[in-house]
């Protein structure tokens, strides 16, 4: 064997312990008995400490420097490996493995805080966690800025400063948006009582529809959905509500795009460093472009509204028509993952600011609830009514994803640039979303984007796919150009 290919096989274990490290935190969030909370954070540490030593091993470094790439795959299969080789060995193994076990411990009391409206409950794990995550920070960044350091597990090539950049393009036109789409006579909602048996029913024919292999996957409930996996065993997770099926059927559809995508990968990548999605931004950019551009577009809402009254009988709107208003309600609401195509990226640049602040210590853990309260009246006009709608409602900071809620955003904008092309690839693309025919479109982000998996860098799959030119920057402008245009039709702006 020549010292790549030995490289190769032993990175393929690391990945496969990997996925079963993932497969712990799947487990703890759908199925996991509520008193192992202490036992399963001994076990994900253990686990952690395994994979640690091994992406840090020194003969790691020997492999790289006699290993020869055999073609373009194999190039970049030794960049993400050298990538992860470097960050392993910046961050003690037992750093590593204390954030492995605070955070998972950290995730069943956020959970219980969440349910108790509890916030004093759940601040001394998470000033715990933000001192880890810190120091994890400081040792990434090596004299740099943390955040960036941190953002780079995300979104690898991406600054703090470059987001905060986007950030300041696209809100003074969400907000102009916002306030001319407020003034409007709202659309009426769905009305009745939607049995949760029923939603799971339509929920997994939605997601076949969206092509999500349910022979290399499943569909479980969680408190808040996720994708979890890559390759032949890929599981998602939604959530239902009596009142608001909308909350189950596009939770479902936005983690089949994550799902799909991992499924979708070249399986000649499995178990590499190439066989998973390249960054959460551009894995975002699929979850998004499923969820809202194809599944909340015209023509598929009409397939929907059909599907709706044969599976619950009268939904309290009386066409298709009025359905595509409903699904797109711009509306007031503290829940980001229900929050409206306009709204919803506010809520990412909040989170964005506070998690920054943070982690430069401008920030004090004790005092982040009264900071999200006076941020969210400021950017939304209302004040916060409950901790479980406001600083507790998402996972993120307590499994300490300090730079991952950026990518949200920036999957949008990459969606954005990925459903202009996609349009001007597939003219017919309305005509078969009105069929509930989807395959037009999952099929052309198959062969254009997912199938590469992390073969190129973020930004470079995202021109690539588009068909941009080289020295092309995706962009926030087809974004806000789709959502100007759509709900201007909507609302008669």
């Amino acid at each position: 064997m020549t010292a790549f290919d030995e490289l190769m096989a032993y990175q393929r274990d690391t990945q496969a312990l990997g996925q079963i490290a993932g497969r712990l935190g799947w487990d703890q969030e759908t199925m996991m008995p509520r008193g192992a909370a202490g036992q399963r954070g001994q076990e994900t540490a253990a686990i952690e400490a395994v994979l640690h030593a091994r992406r840090s091993d020194p003969r790691v470094a020997e492999w790289l420097e006699k290993a020869e790439a055999p073609d373009e795959a194999g190039a970049a299969q030794l960049r993400e490996i050298r990538r992860s080789f470097e960050r392993a060995n910046k961050v003690p193994g037992d750093l590593s493995r204390k954030i492995a076990q605070v955070t998972s411990e950290a995730q069943g009391k956020w959970a219980q805080a969440r349910a108790d409206e509890d916030v004093a409950s759940f601040l001394p794990v998470l000033e715990e966690v933000v001192a880890l995550k810190r120091e994890e920070g400081q040792a990434l960044a090596n004299g740099g800025d943390v955040y960036d350091a941190m953002v780079q597990d995300y979104e690898h090539g991406t600054t703090g400063a470059q987001i905060a950049a986007t950030f300041d393009a696209m809100r003074p036109r969400l907000v102009d948006l916002r306030a001319r789409v407020l003034e409007k006579p709202k659309p009426k909602g769905l009305e009745g009582t939607f049995d949760t048996a029923k939603q799971m029913q339509l929920t997994r024919k939605l997601a076949k529809t969206f092509g999500y292999d349910m022979a290399h996957g499943r569909v479980d409930k969680a408190v808040h959905p996720f994708s979890s996996g890559s390759g032949d065993d890929v599981r998602i997770t939604t959530r239902t509500s009596e009142s608001d099926p909308f909350n189950c059927f596009y939770s479902t559809i936005h983690e089949v795009g994550h799902g799909a995508y991992e499924q979708n990968i070249d399986k000649a990548y499995l178990l590499t460093p190439l066989g998973r999605g390249v960054s959460m931004g551009v894995h975002e950019s699929q979850s998004r472009i499923y969820e809202n551009q194809l599944g909340r577009s015209r023509a598929f809402t009409g397939w929907l509204f059909d599907q709706m009254c044969e599976t619950f009988g009268a939904i309290g709107v009386e066409d298709a028509d009025a359905f595509y208003a409903a699904v797109n309600k711009v509306h007031n609401g503290y829940i980001r993952t229900e929050a409206d195509e306009i709204q919803y990226n506010l809520h990412i640049m909040l989170r964005f600011d506070l998690e920054r602040a943070l982690m430069s210590d401008d920030l004090a853990v004790s005092d982040l609830e009264a900071a999200w309260n006076d941020r969210f009246k400021a950017d939304f006009g209302y004040a916060v009514d409950t901790p479980s709608n406001g600083v507790l409602q998402d996972v993120h900071w307590s499994v300490g994803l300090f730079g991952y809620f950026p990518t949200y955003s920036l999957g949008n904008v990459y969606a954005g640039c990925l459903h202009e092309a996609l349009r001007r690839a597939v003219p017919d693309l309305d005509g078969q979303l009105a069929l509930g025919d989807t395959t037009g479109a999952t099929g052309w982000l198959r062969e254009n984007l997912q199938c590469h998996g992390g073969l190129h860098e973020p930004r470079e799959t995202i021109r690539r796919a588009s068909a941009m030119g080289p020295d092309a920057e995706p962009g926030p402008e087809p974004l806000l150009r789709y959502l100007e245009t759509k709900f201007a039709g909507i609302y008669d702006l």
